[in-house]
């Protein structure tokens, strides 16, 4: 930018974008100083290099304001989790496939999270039937995106993701 810039000669833009040519270094920083505008350095590596006569500071600020926008309408996934046991009665394993379906809905990650206590180890055909459930009962919304079909350590994960995405 401005005296930043050492190479000459450079092909210049003025300041309505319209394309002045190949000029020295010199004739380019008079233009600028004449138009009350920086001399901005746009392609470096061209040769000649490619130098646009514009408001430097009005510039990075349409940069920042476009990169608040772009971030004020992205959506951010969450990972929410839903935890069971194996032996969750119908109505409780309903209320908690009500949840993982809402959050699915609004587009987040669901890790679905069976924890086995005690003797509950002995029959881990019991957990995975219940997960099978959780799994089946939202298939219409999500498919899944990692499941183990081990215990490990004391518990069964599946993550499941929103189909719109997938």
């Amino acid at each position: 930018m401005n005296d930043q810039i050492r190479i000459s000669p450079v092909r210049l833009i003025g300041a309505d974008g319209e394309q002045v040519g190949v000029v020295s270094l010199d004739t380019a920083k008079e233009r600028a100083r004449e138009a009350q505008l920086d001399l901005v350095e746009v392609a470096a590596r061209a040769r000649p290099p490619v130098v646009k006569i514009m408001d430097w500071g009005k510039y990075r600020y349409e940069q920042q304001k476009k990169a608040r926008e772009a971030r004020k309408n992205q959506h951010q996934t969450e990972v929410k989790e839903v935890q069971l046991r194996p032996r969750t009665d119908d109505h409780d394993f309903d209320v908690k496939l009500k949840r993982a379906r809402r959050f699915l809905e609004e587009g987040n990650l669901v890790r679905v999270v069976l924890r086995f206590r005690g003797r509950e180890l002995r029959r881990p055909e019991v957990g995975i039937a219940t997960l099978d459930k959780m799994i089946e009962a939202t298939d219409d919304l999500a498919r899944v995106e990692q499941r183990s079909n081990n215990i490990e350590g004391r518990r069964l994960v599946a993550i499941l993701e929103p189909q719109a995405t997938a």
